[in-house]
């Protein structure tokens, strides 16, 4: 018993030194960091980061195991690369670093290397990129990975499409009409029928009229008797009764006058009217034949009266018929009818195209496009390199190692995804087709950030 006692009262003294030892430790260091945390960190704490992975918060919290994150002190230097370098850069290839800026665009600076409430470093500014000058510099590595793309401003051709729909038409002048000038009788007609092709010369029907006769006995007398002072009268006479050359020279060799007169065919074509039948009287002018050339036709198109201005005689135009969807043909464009209808808004264009083959049929439907534009060249750029502000249009000028400079210019017409640069730069400039935007993003912040510096160097 006396034992245990002894025992006991020597425990109790070896707590109470160690209890003493604790209190007299916490006394001299009562500064020291509690667990979990850093021990030389010092300044504001500028985030908090999980002590078992990368992840980080603006404000305190706990992870998924319940531990609470780690604050991270100004004076901390954490970098997010594999190699974290000793100290931050001053210089870089002979360049001064005037500024850092904030990496999210705020309107943020800071005079020595500093990161944001996310951890993202602050981005240096050069004194060079702070001059009063609008070229942006990107590193090669940047330029890389955002895809920029850049092409040099050419002279050529910029033609902007017009596209109408019209229908195809025979030319008038190339229609002829079979009449009689004389009243005569029909005694047979030939062959042909509507739809029929004739050639020039092909016998249409036999014609007989009194007239007609009388004018070429008269012309058969003149002949046998050797007058020559008639003899024109009398070859004229038949010429004003629609008697062609060969068959006035034919009654010439014969020196008969024929019953009845062989009616050719004036002209090459389709026959598209028939009237004319066996037997008939014939009245003078009235329609028996009516014969059309499809060798060339129209096409007449209504275009909106807003791409009047840029159509003009001489311009090409792709025809697309609708049976035809695959098989364009190119004309020209004839004239512009001097007047709009009134219920369409639209001016009628006159498209004229061969048509050797006969493809093309009256009345059929086709897609026109016009060829606008002019053919002279003028300097023009990718539509892709020009950001249309509404009232300004800005490109982004490729000034090599990854230095670009937005440049405003004045655009002109459009047309086959280029667009015409009255002025703002010169042939051979380059000029970004692709990113950008994120380089005039980039353009933009510099300007304001060079905005707030100046108005906080003034104050």
């Amino acid at each position: 018993m006396k034992r245990m006692t002894i025992i006991l009262a020597a425990v109790l003294g070896l707590a109470a030194v160690g209890g003493v030892g604790l209190w007299s430790w916490r006394a001299k260091a009562p500064d020291r960091a509690p667990a979990g945390t850093h021990a030389h960190g010092t300044g504001p704490i500028i985030y908090y980061r999980d002590p078992d992975g990368p992840y980080y918060s603006a404000a305190p919290r706990k992870n998924a195991a319940g531990k609470d994150y780690v604050a991270v002190r100004a004076s901390e230097d954490v970098s997010f690369d594999d190699k974290r370098p000793e100290t931050a850069p001053k210089e870089s290839a002979g360049r001064r670093i005037r500024y850092y800026r904030h990496p999210m665009g705020l309107p943020d600076t800071s005079p020595v290397p500093r990161k944001d409430s996310m951890g993202m470093d602050y981005v240096p500014v050069y004194e060079d990129e702070a001059q009063g000058d609008s070229t942006v510099a990107v590193s090669p590595g940047k330029v890389q990975k955002t895809g920029v793309r850049s092409e040099p401003v050419e002279r050529r051709t910029v033609t902007i499409p017009v596209r109408a729909a019209g229908r195809v038409d025979f030319d008038p002048r190339r229609t002829a009409v079979v009449a009689l000038r004389f009243e005569g009788f029909i005694e047979s007609v030939g062959k042909s029928a509507e739809g029929d092709y004739v050639r020039k010369g092909e016998p249409l029907m036999r014609v007989y009229g009194p007239d007609l006769s009388s004018a070429a006995a008269e012309y058969v007398a003149v002949l046998n008797a050797h007058s020559a002072a008639r003899m024109e009268g009398a070859r004229r006479r038949l010429v004003n009764l629609g008697l062609d050359d060969a068959t006035i020279a034919s009654i010439a060799r014969s020196r008969r006058v024929p019953r009845a007169i062989d009616w050719p065919a004036p002209q090459d074509g389709h026959v598209i009217e028939r009237k004319a039948l066996s037997g008939m009287r014939a009245a003078p002018g009235e329609t028996l034949f009516r014969i059309v050339d499809h060798s060339a036709v129209w096409i007449l198109a209504d275009i909106p009266e807003r791409d009047v201005a840029a159509v003009a005689p001489g311009q090409t135009a792709i025809i697309r018929a609708r049976s035809y969807p695959d098989r364009p043909f190119k004309g020209r464009v004839a004239l512009i009818y001097p007047h709009l209808n009134m219920e369409t808004r639209t001016a009628r264009v006159r498209i004229e195209l061969p048509n050797p083959e006969g493809r093309l049929l009256g009345d059929m439907f086709a897609d026109v496009e016009i060829e606008a534009g002019g053919e002279e060249k003028v300097l023009a750029a990718p539509e892709s390199a020009v950001i249309d502000a509404g009232k300004r249009q800005v490109v982004i000028l490729d000034k090599g190692e990854g230095r670009f400079e937005p440049r405003e210019v004045r655009i002109g017409r459009r047309g086959d995804g280029y667009v015409e640069i009255a002025s703002g730069v010169s042939e051979g400039d380059r000029v970004v087709t692709s990113a950008n935007f994120l380089i005039d993003a980039e353009s933009n912040l510099k300007a304001a950030l060079q905005a707030l510096d100046h108005g906080e160097a003034g104050k």
